[in-house]
C-alpha cells in the first residue's frame, strides 16, 4: 500500500508499505478520506512542535474515515462506512484505571513522535484498526463529513471541561478548523452569544457563515477589547483556540467575574495577567485530546447537526500530499484541508 510518511521538515514523501495482518478483533479499512491538522502541519513544516522531533520515518494523519474491506470476526461488516478514532489507551495504566483515558501512559496516538519508536498514523491506503476503535457512519454521509470527526471530538472535550454553555456569552480566540467548530458546537448546545476573533478576514468570513453573532479582526481592530470590559467584563466563557499569548491576554480582560476559560491551542510559553486571575476568579481549564467524545461526534455527524461543509477548503488526491500541505499551511486561504486516498 502507499502511505504519507514525513522523513524531516519539508520532507514528505509517498512510500511503499507493507499492510498489516488482521488480528483478533480487529478489521481492514480503505481510508478514504483524511484531514490535515494541525500538529501533522507542525511536523511537515518544522519537523516537530516543542521538544519533540522526528527521529525516524513516520507516517502521518489521525482524521480518517473509510469503508470496511475485511472484518472477520463482526460487529462491523465488509462496505461499512466508519469513522475510526486514533486514541487507543492502553486500558491498564493508573489514569485508564481513573477513566482519564486521554491521559494514558501507554497511549498509541496515530502519528505521533512522542515515543520512540515513533506511533505511526494513519495517512495510508489501507488500516488495520481496533473494531472498537470504528464508528459506523450513516449511508447518506460523505466520508469528508466524516473525518472531521476527530477535531469535532477535541472540540467537544473542551466543552466537557468548560460545563453548560446553555445561555451563555461565549468568545472564541482563534478561528482555524478547532474554533470554526467550536462555533458550530457552542451554537448547538445554546450558547446566547457567539464572538469570534482572529487576524485573517477569510476565516472570520467562513465564522459568520456558520453561525458567530460577531466577528472581529484584532489587527484591524486593535481596541476591540474595549466594548467588552466595561463592568469587569462581558463573557461567561472562553475558547482559546489560536494558541497565543496576546489572544490570552486580551480574553482575560473581557471575561467577567468567575469566568471559565478552556485551553484548546497549543504554543509555546506564555506569560498571563495573574493579578487578573485572581481579582476575577477566573477559572483556567486545559483540554488535551479526548477518548470517548469520539462517539458523541459521530452521532452528531450522522444526525447532520452541524454545518460542516464551509469547513472544507479543498480535497488532493494522495499523489498531491505536498501540494495539500503547502495549501493547509496558509491560513489566508484553508480552512480545513483533506486527502483523497481513492484518487
Amino acid at each position: 500500500m502507499k502511505a504519507i510518511v514525513i522523513h524531516a521538515a519539508k520532507d514528505l514523501r509517498i512510500e511503499t508499505r507493507h499492510p498489516e495482518t488482521v488480528g483478533p478483533g480487529q478489521v481492514r479499512v480503505r481510508i478514504e478520506a483524511g484531514g490535515i491538522c494541525g500538529s501533522d502541519l507542525h511536523y511537515y513544516l518544522h519537523g516537530g512542535f516543542g521538544a519533540i522531533r522526528v527521529r525516524e520515518p513516520m507516517i502521518l494523519g489521525h482524521e480518517i474515515a473509510g469503508t470496511v474491506t475485511e472484518a472477520p470476526q463482526g460487529p462491523l461488516r465488509v462496505g461499512d462506512k466508519v469513522a475510526v478514532s486514533p486514541s487507543r489507551p492502553c486500558h491498564n495504566c493508573m489514569y485508564c484505571n481513573e477513566y482519564l483515558f486521554n491521559h494514558c501512559l501507554n497511549m498509541r496516538f496515530y502519528g505521533s513522535a512522542m515515543p520512540m519508536p515513533h506511533i505511526q498514523g494513519a495517512f495510508c491506503e489501507e488500516l488495520v484498526a481496533d473494531a472498537s476503535q470504528c464508528h459506523l457512519i450513516a449511508p447518506d454521509i460523505p466520508l469528508e463529513m466524516a473525518a472531521f470527526c476527530e477535531p469535532l471530538s477535541v472540540v467537544l472535550h473542551g466543552f466537557n471541561r468548560a460545563g453548560s454553555v446553555a445561555g451563555k456569552r461565549v468568545l472564541v480566540t482563534g478561528c482555524g478548523p478547532i474554533g470554526a467548530l467550536c462555533v458550530l458546537v457552542a451554537k448547538a448546545k445554546g450558547a446566547a452569544e457567539i464572538v469570534v476573533t482572529d487576524m485573517i478576514d477569510n476565516v472570520l468570513e467562513i465564522a459568520q457563515k456558520i453561525g458567530s453573532n460577531q466577528t472581529i479582526n484584532v489587527i484591524t481592530d486593535p481596541d476591540w477589547t474595549s466594548r467588552f470590559s466595561a463592568n469587569k467584563g462581558h463573557f461567561d466563557m472562553m475558547f482559546e483556540a489560536s494558541g497565543n499569548q496576546s489572544a490570552l491576554c486580551s480574553g482575560l480582560e473581557v471575561l467577567r467575574p468567575r469566568a471559565t476559560l478552556v485551553q484548546l491551542g497549543l504554543g509555546g510559553d506564555v506569560t498571563i495577567p495573574q493579578n487578573t486571575i485572581v481579582a476575577k476568579e477566573i477559572e483556567i481549564r486545559g483540554a488535551f485530546r479526548f477518548h470517548e467524545e469520539f462517539a458523541e461526534a459521530v452521532e452528531m455527524v450522522n444526525a447532520k447537526t452541524l454545518n460542516l461543509a464551509p469547513l472544507l477548503t479543498k480535497r488532493f488526491p494522495m499523489a498531491d500530499a505536498v501540494a495539500a500541505f503547502e495549501l493547509a499551511a496558509d491560513r489566508n486561504y484553508a480552512m480545513k484541508v483533506q486527502l483523497d486516498f481513492t484518487t
